[in-house]
């Protein structure tokens, strides 16, 4: 099993990379080869969308470059300057489900983090406040889970990802239960977050549409075991609005990005 290391200043600083894996491979003890090879580079700075089946390895991948598991071969690299002092990657993760703690406050459930690392009191009321503040829910610090809509709970869920500074985002099909007018809005909301942070942002995303619309280079990844099948940049102006949306250019990119996809369904049960 080998373990996640961190790019050397030089090393980064040269390429500019937050991410590097190389030769990456995860097979589960049931013998199902989930993932790889996989060979990917992500820039800081950068906003990335992995597209692909169910079961193609992308939730895999993001979980590899957490450290929230360990992959079967290859190395998985984070940049050292996204690394904090006490040796733990510096990420935030947004996973599908929001998993709030319904027992307390949306402020409770974004300090969290801040708590498990045992950060002073004071510090960690204006990080909360200043992380609820960039996701808009600045008003809802004394609400309760279940006071909220699907929409406010992802965005405390944001919050809590944010708090703690990360270099490096990482987000797992965020929008995925939610209505589409409600998606529209909250995809607006993260690319406006992405340019005033600068975060390197890993998004999987199942939509050719959210893809398209949200990243500078979307990765189609074959069926499982997942590769690298298709990459493409998408050259749009920013910051993007709704013209790019109904934009001719964008309707190209999906058609693009949709032909590249379908072979990754070929043959799959639904």
């Amino acid at each position: 099993m080998t373990e996640s290391t961190t790019l050397s200043d030089s090393e980064a600083g040269m390429t500019g990379l937050a991410v590097r894996l190389r030769g990456v491979t995860k097979t589960y003890d049931s013998g199902v080869a989930a993932l790889g090879p996989l060979d990917l580079d992500v820039r800081r700075g950068e906003f990335v969308s992995l597209l692909g089946p169910s079961g193609c390895g992308k939730s895999t991948a993001l979980r590899l470059i957490a450290g929230l598991a360990a992959q079967t071969s290859g190395s998985v690299d984070v940049a050292r300057r996204e690394v904090e002092a006490g040796g733990t990657h510096a990420i935030g993760f947004v996973f599908q489900e929001p998993t709030l703690m319904p027992w307390v406050d949306v402020a409770a459930n974004v300090r969290l983090p801040l708590r498990l690392a045992n950060m002073p009191a004071t510090e960690a009321d204006d990080r909360v406040t200043a992380a609820l503040a960039q996701v808009g829910l600045a008003e809802f610090a004394k609400s309760y889970p279940r006071e909220l809509s699907g929409g406010m709970k992802m965005r405390v869920s944001l919050a809590r990802a944010l708090v703690t500074d990360p270099g490096i985002l990482l987000m797992d099909e965020p929008f995925a239960a939610l209505d589409e007018i409600t998606r529209f809005r909250l995809n607006n909301d993260l690319l406006a977050l992405w340019r005033n942070l600068r975060k390197t942002v890993i998004f999987v995303t199942h939509s050719v549409f959210e893809s398209v619309y949200l990243s500078q280079r979307v990765i189609v990844m074959s069926a499982r075991p997942g590769r690298i099948a298709a990459e493409f940049r998408i050259d749009a102006p920013e910051p993007r609005s709704e013209e790019f949306r109904t934009s001719a250019d964008y309707a190209g990119y999906c058609r693009k990005v949709s032909a590249a996809l379908a072979p990754a369904y070929e043959g799959q049960r639904v």
